[in-house]
């Protein structure tokens, strides 16, 4: 999948039903994730998806990994993998968000 430039997937944990070796990934960054105790607050309800963002937000702040990813996309195409059902309500959104924003 070159056309993907960088795959990195940026969950916590392994997607369920995906095989490591058919992953075809570049990187597993488990701690430019939320954290658990955020990840289970939010639960993926939509409801709570603004809050959620600010906390998120507010995690990225202090994670190293995220001049890691900037650096990155600056030199190529970063596809950033995730597990969650919703393509606009996720962690991986507002995390390239702030990435652009940097």
């Amino acid at each position: 999948m070159p056309q993907e430039g960088y795959r990195i997937l940026v969950d916590r944990l392994w997607p369920r039903g995906i095989a490591k070796e058919c992953a075809a990934l570049d990187e597993w960054d488990k701690q430019i994730a939320p954290s658990t105790e955020l990840r289970k607050w939010f639960n993926h309800q939509e409801e709570k998806f603004a809050e959620f963002t600010v906390r998120y937000r507010h995690e990225l702040l202090q994670k190293n990994q995220l001049m890691h990813l900037k650096h990155l996309s600056e030199k190529q195409k970063v596809t950033l993998l995730y597990a969650a059902k919703s393509v606009t309500i996720n962690h991986a959104t507002i995390l390239k968000q702030v990435i652009l924003e940097m």
